[in-house]
């Protein structure tokens, strides 16, 4: 089996009196396909919030890589490989495609290593991964909703993620586009790409994860293989009703 890059153990998350994530804990391995589903308030967004270091825990520790990153800035995650897109992407409006790129392959990926020019030409070779190499020079105010997905997954991918996190990357697409999307992700793991997908498309998520965790009310209340997670009991309960 291919070695644990992620390690969560035991997080915790509060809110005042509001308990958002109790004692989670999850592996993730190199080169896994994870997705993570759950209703609205689950916590699945703040459990990626925690990972990423957007959000310091109450409890708990995280693990990447062997490394304890628990209290690590976020930016100091960030240059050790840990990656995430937003689920309402927010891109530079005043930058063109190849310079909102640019940003963090200049200072994530790179950190100003290379001259501007292998920057811009690596910026133009990731918006080709994503279908956009014709708009690289076009204003990000130009783009449909499923081009601005595309820029967001480009932007984490600029920064040369060892794990990337999808945060919802589907939302608001339509069956064409979510299809068009998922193929783009499955790319991405077959070069390499460590991936955690938070979805609460079944069908996109069904297809892309060899592993699936359920959240509900801050818990993980199951996990399994996509088949096993689809007949379990408790996760038809709280998709279907009782």
């Amino acid at each position: 089996m291919n070695p644990i890059l992620l390690r969560v153990d035991a997080v915790t998350k509060r809110f005042g009196g509001f308990v958002a994530l109790s004692d989670v804990s999850l592996t993730v391995r190199s080169g896994e396909r994870l997705g993570i589903i759950g209703p609205n308030g689950s916590g699945k967004t703040t459990l990626i919030n925690c990972i990423c270091g957007a959000l310091a825990s109450d409890g708990g520790s995280i693990g990447f890589d062997g490394i304890d990153v628990t209290r690590l800035a976020a930016h100091r995650r960030a240059r050790l490989g840990i990656a995430r897109s937003f689920q309402v992407p927010r891109p530079f409006s005043s930058m063109t495609l190849a310079e909102n790129i640019a940003v963090p392959l200049e200072y994530v990926a790179h950190r100003r290593s290379l001259h501007r020019a292998d920057v811009s030409t690596e910026a133009r070779a990731i918006l080709a991964q994503m279908g956009l190499a014709d708009r690289a020079d076009a204003s990000t105010a130009t783009l449909t909703q499923v081009d601005l997905r595309k820029l967001e997954l480009a932007r984490a991918l600029a920064a040369r993620p060892r794990l990337l996190i999808l945060d919802e990357v589907m939302a608001g697409l339509s069956p064409v586009e979510v299809d068009e999307m998922l193929g783009i992700v499955l790319d991405l793991s077959r070069q390499g790409v460590t991936i955690v997908m938070i979805e609460h498309i079944m069908r996109a998520i069904m297809r892309f994860s060899e592993r699936v965790v359920c959240l509900d009310a801050g818990r993980i209340m199951a996990e399994g293989t996509p088949a096993q997670i689809v007949q379990d009991p408790e996760v038809q309960r709280i998709y279907l009703g009782d």
